[in-house]
């Protein structure tokens, strides 16, 4: 069974950054694609940044997310990360990773709350 379970979620004022981990099971991280995705309050699920199977290509969903946002991985530990920088108030939502890119489906994990507020 396929398991994504994400950590490293917080409180953090403006300006402030946090490094997101997601640890995988069930599967072998080298083999698949993964993303991070975002749920804000009271809007729909945004994809925000893909990481290729060996970690040699990286995308991002704008121009906004990539300079202040990375998506890297650690495939001996199975684990992806997103290193967030420069937070605003409007980063605060839940963020869960995922295999591939969105679709629209249901998100597998639990997610790790990130809040940013002054």
């Amino acid at each position: 069974e396929v398991q994504l379970v994400e950590s490293g979620g917080g409180s953090v004022q403006p300006g402030g950054s946090l490094r997101l981990s997601c640890v995988g099971s069930g599967f072998t991280t080298n083999t698949t694609g993964m993303s991070w995705v975002r749920q804000r309050p009271g809007k729909r699920v945004e994809w925000l940044a893909f990481s290729s199977s060996g970690g040699e290509l990286a995308r991002y969903s704008d121009y906004y997310v990539r300079n202040r946002f990375i998506i890297s991985r650690d495939n001996a530990r199975n684990t992806l990360y997103l290193q967030m920088n420069d937070l605003e108030v409007e980063d605060t939502g839940m963020y869960y990773c995922i295999l591939g890119y969105y679709n629209g489906g249901p998100i597998p994990g639990p997610g790790t709350q990130v809040t940013v507020s002054e």
